[in-house]
């Protein structure tokens, strides 16, 4: 228990950053209609499945239009 401890500092922080990418990575995906690369169902998935980091990132890549 006194390992995780030391950690928190980090942990916390980037856990905030984390659920504030996901959050927004989420109401865009069900704010807008049109998409690079997919749809709506397959962005959800793979935000939700890939939720560290890596969905909303590739989101952003591979299937956010460009306005």
């Amino acid at each position: 228990m006194a390992e995780i401890r030391e950690f928190l500092p980090f942990l916390i922080p980037l856990l905030i950053v984390e659920l504030g990418l996901l959050g927004y990575t989420l109401h865009h995906i069900l704010t807008h209609d049109t998409y690079k690369r997919g749809n709506r169902a397959l962005w959800l998935v793979v935000t939700i499945v890939c939720m560290n980091f890596v969905g909303p990132i590739l989101y952003f890549l591979l299937g956010k239009e460009d306005a």
